[in-house]
């Protein structure tokens, strides 16, 4: 195969397995509806993403020997916090009220922000399991060409969360409505508690 069709299968796969709603896309598009860092929202999902899509492709063998406890550690872990972020979204659904406005003045600072996505990313042992090992191990059959099919995973994160993020504004007119957010803050609620329970079971 060229090296193009190598990044194509790569690009592919990449966008595969993050099109599918979860809680790190969830908080995403609810950051694009509301306007409140975005770029740092969407620039911080990508950069994670690449990291762990280098990891897996470059060390797949290795980490798995090392580390055999991290993925039970990762699993408890996550579960806990993504019990508790659908808490405080479906208390947000519960009371409504000013919050659920686009145009809102921001409320959540920068520092608070990256906390809670870099939480949503790395205390997800899926978003291990899709990038360290199926990127990982299906980079692994392109022989020498690993890294170029790594660099197209790559790219389709970066395509999907920055037209995720800034595409959701064209939604806004929809979320003028506050009981749009109630209905959104309840989904979000709702995907945070079933990938919770996933993780457990």
């Amino acid at each position: 195969m060229s090296l193009t069709s190598v990044a194509a299968s790569g690009f592919t796969l990449g966008l595969s397995l993050i099109f599918a709603i979860g809680s790190q896309n969830a908080f995403v598009l609810r950051q694009g509806l509301r306007g409140e860092h975005v770029l740092l929202t969407c620039l911080t999902c990508a950069l994670s993403d690449a990291l762990l899509i280098t990891v897996g492709v470059s060390s797949l063998s290795v980490l798995s020997a090392q580390l055999p406890m991290l993925e039970p550690v990762m699993r408890f872990g996550g579960a806990v916090f993504l019990t508790v972020y659908g808490l405080r979204s479906a208390i947000s659904a519960y009371k409504g009220g000013a919050s659920l406005t686009p145009n809102e003045s921001k409320t959540g600072g920068a520092l608070g922000t990256l906390v809670i996505v870099l939480s949503l990313t790395f205390l997800n042992p899926h978003v291990y399991l899709d990038t360290v090992l199926l990127v990982g191990s299906i980079a692994s059959r392109y022989v020498g060409a690993e890294y170029i099919f790594g660099l197209g995973a790559v790219a389709a994160s970066f395509v999907f969360f920055f037209a995720l993020g800034y595409g959701a504004k064209l939604l806004r007119p929809v979320f003028a409505n506050p009981t749009s957010w109630r209905i959104l803050d309840g989904l979000i609620a709702l995907i945070m508690w079933a990938i919770a329970i996933s993780l457990l079971a």
